[in-house]
């Protein structure tokens, strides 16, 4: 391997470097792991786990953390718009150079051993996170629970959002599977919180099998919040929750609580823009239960509405189109440029013949006709993170 001097040198030196771009299992990375961390991270951590609202969650609690003198980390993925975004210490992103010199010492830590692009970002994390001396750390489970490369730190308390059927050729095509996924992130005499309003047996037996302290939240915040749906007054007392069982090791009060939640922002969630004439909605809802919370949401102010959508192809995108379609005049479909993608003709193909579709060429071309359609209020993108980042960096 030849010196790698920029981040995207780097990024693609990891792309290609593990044959498989999802490789579930521990083996490698823990053995990464207790190289560069013989006794474990210095820092406390939060880990998030769950189907949907872990970015909200987890926003939550950086907010929160973020009304106090502690340091707070976050670790979130995918990133929308730069890399860097996947790390931040007291809400400030991490720079290209301190990320390049975690991923020096893990390519020095790695030997022989090949990680994949993710396990790279999971370990760089926790090198920046442990330079930078940061007292609390909250990290996003990328895929499942039990075998992602997160799980590899032992946390101090755990959060699993919710459970629905997602990643189905990883995870299983049931609740119960997916939750048994989800709960391996769960650990004997370490608090977990959930906040399903309907846990899958799963969870709570794993739970007791192992002694984890699991408690369930299922009463929404009723504070002032800035995020929009009013699922996110249910992430918001999760967050809450998490933090309050970490109150013997980092008091905050109620008035940092109510702050944080207040304060707390987030890209692409139900994120309103007005250009024009237009009232814009982003949400990176990309599978059937997100979709359902952005339909909730819209539902709430119907008007004539024109929705930019692409999703990749191993969701349940059928679904996921009739969920939301009651809602929607008009739908450009857009290709995305990666590997999981739809082919844009299979994905017409999945629209009734009432429905309304054209298919663009990219999104530059999808966003002119959208603003070009004068009976049009509403435009709303979403179906993955990709078709987001493709539209914020246009807008």
């Amino acid at each position: 391997m030849g010196r790698l001097s920029t981040l995207d040198d780097w990024l693609h030196y990891q792309e290609n470097l593990h044959s498989h771009e999802i490789d579930l299992g521990l083996e490698r990375i823990q053995a990464v792991y207790q190289t560069l961390f013989p006794n474990g991270v210095s820092f406390q951590v939060i880990t998030v786990a769950g189907t949907n609202g872990k970015g909200s969650t987890i926003a939550f609690i950086d907010s929160i953390y973020q009304q106090s003198n502690y340091r707070v980390a976050k670790f979130t993925s995918p990133h929308i718009l730069q890399y860097r975004e996947r790390f931040s210490i007291d809400g400030v992103q991490t720079s290209d150079a301190k990320i390049c010199s975690a991923f020096e010492e893990i390519e020095q830590a790695r030997g022989d051993i090949s990680l994949t692009y993710f396990e790279f970002s999971t370990l760089a994390a926790l090198i920046i996170f442990t330079h930078e001396k940061v007292d609390i750390a909250v990290l996003e489970i990328g895929l499942g629970g039990r075998l992602d490369s997160v799980n590899v730190v032992d946390s101090d308390v755990g959060v699993i959002t919710n459970i629905d059927i997602d990643h189905v050729d990883y995870l299983g095509a049931t609740r119960e599977l997916i939750g048994f996924e989800k709960a391996g992130i769960m650990r004997p005499n370490i608090p977990c919180v959930c906040g399903d309003a309907n846990p899958p047996n799963t969870i709570a037996q794993y739970a007791e099998k192992i002694g984890a302290l699991l408690t369930f939240v299922d009463t929404p915040y009723l504070g002032a919040i800035s995020l929009q749906g009013e699922h996110q007054k249910t992430n918001a007392a999760v967050a809450i929750a998490a933090v309050n069982q970490l109150q013997s090791v980092f008091s905050i009060s109620q008035k940092q609580l109510a702050k944080g939640i207040e304060n707390a922002q987030l890209l692409a969630r139900f994120q309103i823009k007005t250009v024009g004439d237009k009232t814009l909605v982003f949400d990176v809802a990309h599978n059937p239960a997100a979709v359902q919370v952005l339909a909730d949401t819209l539902k709430i102010n119907e008007q004539p509405t024109l929705a930019i959508f692409s999703a990749l192809q191993d969701k349940n995108i059928t679904t996921m189109i009739n969920t939301i379609a009651p809602l929607i005049d008009e739908w450009l479909l857009v290709p995305l440029e990666v590997n999981r993608a739809i082919a844009i003709q299979d994905l017409s193909k999945k629209f009734d013949l009432s429905d309304k579709i054209s298919v663009c060429d990219d999104m530059l071309s999808a966003t002119h006709q959208a603003f070009n359609r004068k009976h049009i209020q509403r435009i709303v993108i979403f179906g993955s993170f990709y078709i987001v980042a493709d539209a914020l960096k246009i807008l």
